[in-house]
């Protein structure tokens, strides 16, 4: 957790959640992380930063990961998304 926890801190991450199938009965061996990722006001970031935190992720969790922005949710799924969520790190 301290690794997590550095890692969010370096990327101004605000608060990582696990979405999608990690949170259902079908997770498997080959299931790739969901996360959510929601990020501190102002943070400077982009394409290049939100790609070098997803694969610092890969290796911090030994699985690969699809990592989405939360304020990249579309409105017709937020709900069901945000429902579902677990918090991995929250500031």
């Amino acid at each position: 957790e301290d690794a997590l926890e550095r890692l969010c801190r370096r990327y101004s991450v605000r608060e990582l959640a696990l979405v999608g199938s990690a949170r259902r009965e079908d997770f498997g061996p080959a299931s790739d992380l969901d996360v959510l990722g929601a990020f501190a006001a102002g943070a400077h970031g982009g394409f290049l930063a939100l790609a070098a935190l997803q694969r610092e992720l890969q290796e911090l969790l030994g699985r690969r990961v699809d990592l989405v922005p939360r304020d990249g949710l579309k409105a017709m799924i937020r709900d069901e998304i945000l429902g579902q969520a677990r918090i991995l790190y929250a500031a």
